[in-house]
């Protein structure tokens, strides 16, 4: 467990102490030149000076206790330094050293004696480039960087320290409060780093960069306490590839994951996830600056018909909208404009306006006000060229904001172009609370994970994942009958059916159940029954039934015959898989022989509920067959849902030993008449 008082002192630092020449000397200059107020001392075994301070020969001759130390040595010498800092008392340290984790099993091992010689003394690293804090101008980096002093903003996360410098040199107005290179995590993990940030009043929201998690569960813990306390998470996550998946691992010894298992992590606890440096930053700033979405109702404004036009084929891709305006709402806004104007959202105003600021900022008011968007944008691209005026576009950038702030809305001025959107007015618009975005799709983007976290926002705060790993390589199979009868006992509803033995029960059972039938062989050795001709389908008289048990004498001395399912609309696979990080996991998808072929599906956590199952339901390309495609009946979607919950449940009371549970098909019948599981295997750990 983290000491949090010690971590706040590394965090917030009022002394710093750096070993080492380069890197150290870097850490000196630039808290300098940032403005750094506290005290600043070097360690050095033979300088005499660093940076026009003098060294001291150890830890022990420090004039004081630091709050937080910078570590630019070999990993032998950290290994001592960091040993002399936690006995007397240090905050933590950030450790630019390396040759730890990364380097393979001799550096695991030299980093578990690092992590021991640091006792409860928090230390970011080993293998990392630093820390940057720009509220309190305090710089633990071995090298340049483009912050900026703020007085609240951001924090990123990243574990890749060239990365983390790049995005220091971002010039779009995102405020940034915080930067963390974090290396191989010995003892400080992203979790950690979070945690402590939630405790921070002045950051506004939290972005990560992610080559892996060491602990899910506390991700998780962490991530659920940001939801309880609205601060957005944007996430950027490698390892969608094989090929980035091993990159990680020989970059910081970082377990990528399977990607679509961090995909249903994110969207539980109400993390945006992104796919590109660009997009990360703009969304970050978008709700940095105006926060989360609560509706996707936008509106767009411009004085282009070709820009409108642009904006109104963008937004198809994106999870807002542009809502038609009502009869009162136009009139309201074409009487301040001309009439030859046509009034509709997206809105091209044309230029009769243009240049006047009072009759701007009373059309942009009225759009506005009317129609009560979660967020309006005005399209503005400056000129940006040498002697060029900017004044009409600053006019309009006002009038916005006036109108922004009139009617309690939030505001955004989007630019096509990064060229032309100057310095001058992203500062402007981050005064006035307006959020200044580059890029047209990257805006919708943005805005569409900021309804999507919005929403995450106002739901409940979901319950802690279940990441309870069982025992066991490979596990039992349970039969079909048995693995049956366990689900029907948690809720799942079964064909009608009995267990054989010999062609005449059979006959006898088929009799008594009614035709048409199934018939199945049964045993644990016959997971793929329709390959081994395991099965018959449709028996309609006893001379079949009595037939196809002499067929399947030779696979088993047991059989099954059941009810066959009439009238279905639909089939689904519903399958629980254990991750050895996330522990057991849902999916959901369109099941019977095409399941692999449509690879339609959805992966849930556990545990779930049924607004998370029904959304995850509505979000598979096959839905369309449950709501009735093409005249026929819908599908009864509530029996679905109950039967994902009975799965659920049942994995749920089994959470130490299920490893691997599958029903397909689910068959869906007509509204009303419910979901039955045709098939069913269940794997259980010895």
């Amino acid at each position: 467990m983290i000491n949090k008082d010690r971590f706040a002192r590394l965090l917030s630092p009022k002394s710093i102490v750096v070993f080492g020449s380069v890197g150290a000397d870097h850490a000196i200059r630039e808290s300098r030149k940032f403005g750094f107020q506290g005290e600043i001392w070097a360690v050095h075994p033979k300088r005499d000076e660093i940076e026009g301070l003098k060294c001291y020969r150890s830890v022990d001759e420090l004039p004081g206790v630091p709050d937080a130390a910078y570590v630019a040595v070999n990993a032998d010498a950290a290994i001592k330094i960091v040993g002399d800092l936690d006995r007397v008392g240090c905050g933590g340290a950030v450790l630019y050293a390396s040759g730890f984790s990364e380097v393979g099993e001799e550096g695991a091992a030299r980093q578990k004696i690092l992590v021991e010689a640091a006792g409860n003394m928090p230390i970011i690293g080993p293998n990392c480039y630093g820390m940057l804090n720009c509220i309190d101008r305090a710089v633990l980096w071995p090298d340049q960087h483009g912050c900026k002093a703020v007085e609240k903003g951001v924090a990123i996360i990243t574990q890749s320290g060239n990365i983390g410098l790049n995005m220091t040199m971002q010039q779009r107005g995102l405020p940034l409060a915080f930067m963390f290179t974090m290396g191989n995590q010995a003892a400080v993990s992203i979790a950690d780093v979070m945690d402590a940030l939630l405790d921070d009043d002045r950051v506004t929201a939290i972005g990560l960069h992610i080559e892996g998690i060491s602990d899910v569960g506390e991700f998780d813990r962490v991530s659920r306490r940001a939801l309880e306390k609205k601060i957005p998470i944007i996430a950027l996550k490698s390892g969608r590839s094989e090929a980035a998946a091993k990159i990680a691992m020989s970059h910081t010894s970082s377990l990528t994951g399977s990607d679509a298992l961090f995909d249903a992590l994110f969207r539980r606890v109400g993390i945006a996830r992104v796919d590109t440096v660009p997009e990360f930053l703009e969304t970050l700033k978008l709700v940095s600056v105006i926060g989360p979405l609560s509706g996707n109702r936008v509106a767009s404004m411009s004085c282009s018909g070709g820009e409108a036009g642009m904006m109104a084929d963008l937004i198809e891709r994106h999870q807002v909208c542009f809502p038609a305006m009502g009869n009162d709402h136009v009139a309201d806004v074409q009487a301040t404009l001309s009439d030859y104007v046509h009034v509709a959202n997206p809105l091209d105003y044309h230029t009769f306006i243009w240049g006047k600021p009072d009759q701007l900022e009373a059309t942009f008011a009225a759009m506005i006000k009317g129609g009560e968007y979660d967020a309006t944008m005005l399209l503005l691209d400056w000129p940006n060229y040498d002697g060029a005026n900017p004044e009409a576009w600053d006019a309009a950038m006002n009038a916005l904001a006036r109108a922004s702030k009139k009617t309690g809305f939030k505001g955004i001025v989007v630019a096509s172009m990064a060229e032309c959107l100057p310095d001058h007015a992203i500062k402007a618009c981050v005064d006035q609370g307006v959020a200044p975005m580059i890029g047209l799709d990257r805006c919708l983007g943005a805005l569409g994970h900021a309804h999507e976290i919005g929403k995450a926002f106002d739901r409940p705060v979901p319950n802690p994942i279940a990441t309870t790993t069982g025992e066991g390589a490979e596990g039992r199979i349970i039969d079909e009958w048995r693995s049956k009868r366990s689900l029907l006992s948690h809720g799942l509803s079964v064909p009608e059916g009995a267990l054989v033995t010999s062609a005449t029960e059979a006959v006898a059972a088929a009799e008594a159940l009614g035709y048409p039938v199934v018939v199945k062989a049964v045993g644990s050795h016959l997971a793929h029954k329709t390959e081994m001709g395991a099965v018959k389908l449709n028996l309609t008289d006893g001379n079949a039934v009595d037939a196809a048990v002499t067929d399947m004498a030779g696979l088993s001395d047991k059989f099954m015959v059941e009810k066959m399912v009439p009238g279905f609309v639909a089939e689904l696979i519903v399958g629980i898989s254990r991750d050895d990080q996330f522990g057991p996991t849902l999916v959901l998808g369109a099941g019977g022989i095409l399941v692999e072929l449509l690879q339609d599906s959805a992966t849930l956590l556990l545990p779930t509920d049924r607004e998370t199952v029904r959304n995850a339901l509505q979000g598979l390309k096959s839905y369309k067959l449950l709501e009735g495609y093409r005249g026929k009946p819908a599908g009864d979607l509530e029996a679905v849902i109950d039967s994902v919950m009975a799965v659920a449940a049942f994995a749920e009371a089994n959470k130490e030993t299920l490893q691997e549970l599958d029903i397909n098909p689910l068959m869906v019948c007509e509204a009303g008449k419910g979901a039955v599981a045709a098939d069913a295997l269940i794997r259980i750990a010895e």
